[in-house]
């Protein structure tokens, strides 16, 4: 009985060691802030890491030294038609050992260890009031412990002992919100989407949401006022970035509301433009705008040339969604034809394609659209008419022009 009480005893420190190092730290402390037994003695027995930890590690020494004690013993008592009168001391000890060792490995710590990493955060909810009793218990043993190494280790290693400030990672919210929230209201749902948008905001970068280059519309600095104020009625923008001969030297941008000024010059009121590598996160790009009070910049490539232009509002919709108004013409076709038939714009992403249809196009860090897919693996624009197989799906080109695709059908085959 006392062996089958230590052996279990060491199971259960072993697991509640394991359990708490891998549980979703996020959904713990959720779950300490409910109301009931359970919630204020995980309060409790995790409010100091350290030590919850030590206690778990003194108690299954304990458990590990009254095991060996009495299962040699045993082993001795139970065991001996195998000790032979021609086995010396060494030949019975390495046997007990052997003996012993593997039951300890196996029933005490590799059995519970995985299935209590595997159900972490239950375990820990499950096995609260034992851990709260053993950790009220060893109190004392523990805090005498934590004492004589944070003096050992301040005295002869010049190492203080800090505790970390508590903090969540970008895994666990990420994993909360996966696994949780979609079991909650549908009336969170926006917000849910805002929540997982800003986490996933730290990956995004400058080339995945500026507009291109091929759709910049832009004018020459030697541009007269009429043909400036023209554009900017025909498109509704408020901004237009102003290029010196090329595109690919931008020297600023005009607003709008500098017109009430009536200047006669386009030179005049120019203002300054923000220039960020295409590899430059959204999240740091919108902070070097909002610290020069800019709203525009101009998205550059490796060697210098104008890749695209990003707005704080292209920034902003990656959180939101799409922010649109009067002005906005988007031609963004998709359109269901029939079962894994479907007439697609080529500027819809490929992840939003495979997110919303779930289809199974392939992404790179080459290309974003579908345009760009097609691109990728043709190596040149297609004509209206042809056809390219593309990981079992067949896509036709419906629109396209000498510089770009406008509009295609894609079709499931039974390649995949």
């Amino acid at each position: 009985m006392i062996i089958l009480l230590s052996l279990l005893s060491s199971a259960f420190f072993s697991g509640m060691e394991i359990a708490y190092v891998s549980s979703n730290r996020l959904n713990l402390e959720i779950e300490k802030k409910q109301k009931g037994l359970i919630p204020k003695l995980l309060s409790i027995i995790t409010k100091d890491p350290s030590r919850f930890i030590s206690t778990m590690l003194i108690g299954n020494s304990f458990a590990l030294v009254i095991y060996g004690l009495f299962m040699g013993q045993f082993i001795v008592d139970n065991l001996s038609f195998l000790f032979l009168p021609s086995m010396n001391e060494l030949t019975i000890l390495l046997l007990q050992t052997i003996i012993s060792t593997s039951l300890i490995l196996i029933a005490a710590e590799f059995i519970p260890k995985v299935l209590f990493q595997i159900y972490s955060n239950l375990s820990m909810k499950i096995f609260s009031i034992p851990a709260f009793i053993f950790y009220i218990i060893l109190y004392p043993i523990t805090s005498l412990v934590t004492i004589t190494s944070d003096f050992i280790l301040k005295t002869f290693f010049k190492v203080t002992n800090q505790e970390s400030e508590f903090s969540f990672s970008k895994v666990e919210l990420e994993n909360y919100i996966e696994n949780e929230i979609d079991k909650s209201d549908e009336n969170l749902d926006s917000e849910i989407e805002i929540f997982q948008n800003a986490l996933e905001l730290s990956e995004i970068k400058a080339r995945d949401v500026m507009v291109p280059r091929a759709e910049i519309i832009a004018l020459e600095n030697t541009s007269n006022i009429e043909n400036a104020k023209k554009i900017l009625i025909e498109t509704g923008l408020s901004k237009i970035p102003i290029y010196r001969e090329s595109i690919d030297d931008i020297v600023g941008y005009i607003h709008s509301f500098d017109f009430l000024k009536k200047p006669k010059k386009i030179n005049e009121f120019i203002l300054p433009v923000v220039f960020v590598p295409e590899p430059m996160l959204v999240n740091d790009v919108l902070e070097k705008l909002t610290r020069q009070r800019k709203s525009i910049a101009v998205v550059i490539d490796e060697y210098g040339g104008t890749s695209g232009i990003i707005t704080v509002e292209d920034i902003v919709e990656e959180l939101f969604g799409e922010i649109e108004d009067e002005h906005d013409n988007y031609d963004l076709h998709e359109k269901k034809i029939s079962e894994g038939v479907y007439e697609l714009s080529s500027r819809l992403e490929i992840e939003y394609l495979n997110k919303s249809y779930d289809l199974n196009l392939p992404e790179s860090e080459s290309y974003d659209t579908l345009g760009g897919l097609i691109v990728f693996n043709k190596e040149e624009i297609p004509k209206v008419g042809d056809e390219i197989i593309i990981n079992g799906y067949s896509i036709q080109i419906l629109h396209a022009s000498s510089s770009k695709i406008e509009k295609v059908v894609l079709k499931k085959t039974h390649q995949e």
